[in-house]
């Protein structure tokens, strides 16, 4: 790091300088003319947004916002990393995910991607992928001692591990050159499925390569199943930390030192889309490990090694192409974050097997942050922002707060078999559904901007998600829901629903609210009817018959629904629509319904829908 010399100069030397009042007042000012008559800290409570876990994320963050000392990188309580170079050698390891059940095809992507950026193997094996029996077609021509692999198998991780040690020992390969994760997980199992597995074979796994194989992790504490039943930054932590303190129980009481145990394990979690939260859930995740193995006597043992895969509840299955841009905000997050390994799920992930295509782009979205962003070659490169540093430490906070209700309840295994993990998930998925229902978290390509002319993309499926146990979510379900009724109406009948806007006045009146309702109704597959341009009580009755739609929308400014709202409603009653509804707030005559920002657009679009005997 370059040090400037204290030359008495200053960057600002110009400008005198700013307190933190003189921005409240600023931001007081700009407030009022929006209505809100706020001061002092009341105004920078308005500008706060409220995330998950009681946290909430302020406009400004200063050298007043302190958080604990968060030390060196390489050092407890590894916020900062890791290692002490973090990523900047060579970048995180870049993990491709294959799940396949053909061997053959399996082995032919497992190539391509290899010899094209990839550096491990994420391998789906069983019900989760190829066989077992046939790993040795999975991985032909794979440099074994060059590839770390990672197995995924479920419930069959015993007899998938053994067979990938064989697959070892028949390369040649020596044993300390072997790397990767072996996979089991026997309380991620039971997440997914209820079905409750013997840890022994695991534990047999962790102490075999405990002795023989210093660079596999037998056991891995996989996140996602918590991430993927709904629950928060905080659950998702408190979970994993939960389950890795259950493995560490099982290990110790086996005979391997809390040092040997903690090597074993490697922990997943999801990247998502929202950067910083990302970034601070890596970073406080290895904080609150550091500290379980600071309580177990082995402070140096606790840094923990992180697997981020992007978020499989943020994938959308219509216009799928966006999803390209979350993964790409994802892994940077995880990137910057300090994961070790990042996995990029393809733009195609929800509607199948990946494609090629999808798999490149997967793979090089990877290659273009560390080689062309040069994001690997910083060492904690949020370390530092008052913001981050803030967020990670109250995220911490958040985490052991539920790993801790958890652990009063008996621990992971009681938590899961009581129902109360569930319960607590479904809370937290509840409060979320309402924001998405409201649009309060916008799904671009779904809930905003959707297109109905899109091309459908079509994948081969995938091999079914094992169930049984916790739920999995996405964040477009209420909406596909209703894209699916329309789509069926439309192969149904050659057409899809549809509502006519009843556009009042000038466009500069009625274009903000015509396409805010034009967006609205698309999200749940209807069909907006926008012409002619603009109506009035006279003609918009032979305009609605013409569009060929059964319910209307009013749209335009207050001025002039004051003067029109009433008596168009009123037209188009007579004209046939069965519900008229008005783009923003009021009270008119005729008029059945609002829509406005804010509202629960999924309870509008599904009731309208059913209105239009739409199935």
């Amino acid at each position: 790091m370059t040090v400037l010399p204290d030359d008495g100069l200053s960057l600002a030397a110009e400008f005198p300088d700013a307190t933190h009042e003189q921005w409240q007042r600023l931001v007081e000012g700009v407030l009022r003319k929006s209505g809100k008559d706020v001061s002092g800290t009341a105004a920078e409570e308005a500008l706060s947004t409220a995330l998950e876990d009681g946290l909430t994320t302020r406009p400004l963050y200063t050298s007043r916002d302190t958080a604990p000392d968060v030390g060196h990188p390489g050092f407890a309580p590894f916020v900062r990393g890791g290692t002490a170079g973090g990523n900047a050698a060579t970048g995180w390891d870049v993990r491709q995910r294959h799940a396949s059940t053909d061997p053959a095809r399996t082995n032919e992507a497992v190539l391509g991607d290899l010899e094209n950026g990839v550096t491990s193997l994420w391998l789906g094996v069983g019900a989760n992928g190829v066989p077992v029996a046939d790993l040795t077609t999975a991985l032909n021509g794979v440099y074994l001692d060059l590839a770390p692999i990672s197995l995924d198998a479920g419930a069959e991780f015993a007899p998938a591990a053994r067979e990938l040690l064989r697959l070892y020992e028949a390369a040649g390969v020596a044993k300390e050159s072997a790397r990767g994760a072996l996979g089991a997980d026997v309380l991620g199992h039971e997440a997914r499925t209820g079905e409750e597995l013997d840890p022994a074979e695991a534990v047999e796994l962790a102490r075999l390569c405990a002795r023989e194989y210093p660079g596999l992790r037998a056991l891995t504490v996989d996140a996602l199943p918590y991430h993927e039943a709904g629950g928060s930054a905080a659950q998702e932590l408190g979970a994993s930390l939960a389950t890795g303190v259950a493995y560490l129980r099982q290990l110790t009481e086996a005979g391997l030192s809390v040092e040997e145990a903690c090597a074993q394990l490697e922990f997943r979690y999801a990247a998502t889309a929202d950067q910083f939260l990302t970034i601070a859930k890596s970073r406080a995740a290895r904080r609150l490990w550091a500290r379980v193995a600071e309580v177990c006597g082995a402070p140096a043992a606790g840094a923990q090694y992180q697997h981020a895969v992007t978020s499989p509840v943020m994938m959308t299955r219509r216009d799928p192409w966006v999803n390209m841009l979350r993964t790409t905000v994802a892994c940077l997050g995880a990137g910057v974050g300090g994961a070790d390994a990042v996995t990029v799920l393809p733009f195609d992930h929800s509607l199948g097997l990946p494609d090629a295509f999808a798999r490149r782009i997967a793979r090089n979205t990877s290659t273009i942050l560390i080689d062309e962003s040069h994001l690997a070659r910083v060492i904690d490169p949020a370390g530092g922002s008052w913001y981050v540093e803030r967020l990670t430490d109250e995220l911490a906070h958040a985490g052991w707060e539920f790993f801790q209700e958890i652990e009063r309840a008996g621990g992971q295994a009681a938590a899961l078999r009581s129902g109360m993990i569930g319960e607590r998930l479904a809370a937290t998925w509840a409060e979320r559904g309402k924001k998405l229902a409201k649009r309060r978290e916008p799904i671009t390509g779904v809930s905003e901007f959707p297109q109905l002319t899109e091309r459908t993309v079509e994948r081969e499926a995938a091999p079914a998600a094992p169930t049984g146990g916790l739920p999995r979510v996405r964040r477009d379900e209420a909406y596909e829901a209703l894209r699916t009724r329309s789509d069926a109406h439309l192969a149904t009948t050659g057409a899809r629903p549809r509502v006519f806007l009843a556009a009042l006045g000038p466009a500069a009146a009625h274009t903000a609210r015509a396409t805010f309702a034009a967006n609205l109704f698309q999200a749940g597959g209807i069909e907006p009817v926008h012409e002619p341009v603009t109506v009035d009580a006279g003609t918009v009755a032979e305009a609605f018959k013409a569009s060929g739609a059964t319910v209307a929308c009013l749209c335009s400014s207050d001025a002039l629904y004051a003067e029109q709202a009433e008596a168009v409603a009123q037209a188009l009653k007579g004209a046939g629509a069965e519900r008229v509804f008005l783009a923003g707030r009021g009270e008119y005559a005729d008029v059945d319904a609002y829509v406005y920002a804010g509202c629960d657009a999924v309870a509008v679009l599904s009731s309208t829908l059913d209105r239009m005997g739409v199935a």
